[in-house]
C-alpha cells in the first residue's frame, strides 16, 4: 500500500512526519540500507520492521535507568512515536573493542579489546562525510556548550554500562556504537535527551562464543543473512517477530 502522506524529514533508515499532538513525531523505518556514507545502497525487506522493533524495546529500558529519551510508543511495525527534539548534529560513536574505522585510522587490530571504553565524537554533516572531531571543534563552532558535552559524555557512558551488561547476558559482545542526542523544549527549560534509535543498524553486536557478526557489518562486507542476524538479536531480547512484510 502507497504512503501517501509527505514526510517532514527522508534521511538513510527513516521517514519523519508530524505526529497528530503537537510536540510529537513519527518515525517510520525504512528498509533501505545504506553504508560508506550511502556510497553503498539496497533493500532489504523487513530490516526496518526488526530495528523499529528492537529500538522500542530498548529505549524504555533506558528510560527505566533514568536516561532521557525521545521515545513514547511503537504504534506499527514500522513506526513509532517520538517527542520532536531539535537534533544536535554531532555523532556519539562509544568503543569497547576495535573494529570498523579506527582500525585503519589508528593502525589497531579488528577485535583488539581497548584498555579503556573509548568516545569518539563525529560532526553530523554528509557532505563532509562526517569527520571526527575533538570536543574543542564543536565548543569553537558552538553546536554545544562545555556543560552539554559533560552531560551527553556521562550519558554516553551509562548508556554503554547498561547495555554491554544488557547483550553480555544474552551471549552478545558490544563492540561499539553510535548516539544521537537532541534538545528537548520542557516547562523548565531545553533538555538533552536520547534520540535516533538503537537497533543493530548502529550497534555492532558479536556472538560472544563465536564472534559471529550480528549487526549491519553483514550488509557492508557483502556476508549475507542480515534478516537472520538481526532477527537473532530480537529473538534473544525475547521479542516477538511480526511478519517482515515489504515497506510502503
Amino acid at each position: 500500500m502507497a504512503d501517501n502522506r509527505t514526510p517532514l524529514y527522508e534521511g538513510k533508515a527513516k521517514r519523519l512526519f508530524q505526529g497528530d499532538e503537537a510536540g510529537t513525531i513519527i518515525q517510520y523505518f525504512k528498509d533501505d540500507a545504506t553504508a560508506f556514507n550511502a556510497q553503498k545502497k539496497d533493500i532489504i525487506i523487513g530490516k526496518g520492521i526488526l530495528n523499529n522493533l528492537i529500538s522500542a524495546h530498548l529505549f524504555p529500558a533506558l528510560g527505566e535507568l533514568g536516561i532521557p529519551h525521545h521515545f513514547i510508543a511503537r504504534t506499527s511495525p514500522r513506526e513509532q512515536l517520538v517527542k520532536s527534539v531539535e537534533i544536535i548534529p554531532i555523532e556519539v560513536i562509544i568503543r569497547n573493542i576495535a573494529a570498523g574505522s579506527i582500525c585503519p585510522r589508528l593502525g589497531l587490530t579488528e577485535g583488539e579489546k581497548l584498555d579503556n571504553t573509548l568516545i569518539e565524537f563525529c560532526l553530523k554533516n554528509d557532505a563532509l562525510g562526517d569527520p571526527v572531531v575533538a570536543a574543542e571543534h564543536i565548543l569553537t563552532l558552538g553546536i554545544a556548550s562545555p556543560d552539554d558535552l559533560v552531560e551527553i559524555t556521562e550519558m554516553s557512558f551509562r548508556i554503554n554500562d547498561f547495555l554491554s551488561g544488557l547483550f553480555f547476558g544474552l551471549g552478545v559482545r558490544l563492540v561499539d556504537f553510535k548516539l544521537e542526542f537532541g534538545w528537548l523544549e520542557t516547562a523548565e527549560g531545553r533538555q538533552i535527551v536520547l534520540a535516533d534509535e538503537l537497533s543493530p543498524d548502529n550497534c555492532r553486536l558479536w556472538d560472544i562464543k563465536t564472534d559471529e557478526k550480528l549487526d549491519k557489518d553483514r550488509f557492508r562486507r557483502d556476508i549475507g543473512g542480515l534478516i537472520e542476524a538481526y532477527s537473532d538479536i530480537a529473538t534473544r531480547l525475547g521479542l516477538e517477530i511480526p511478519p517482515l512484510t515489504p515497506q510502503a
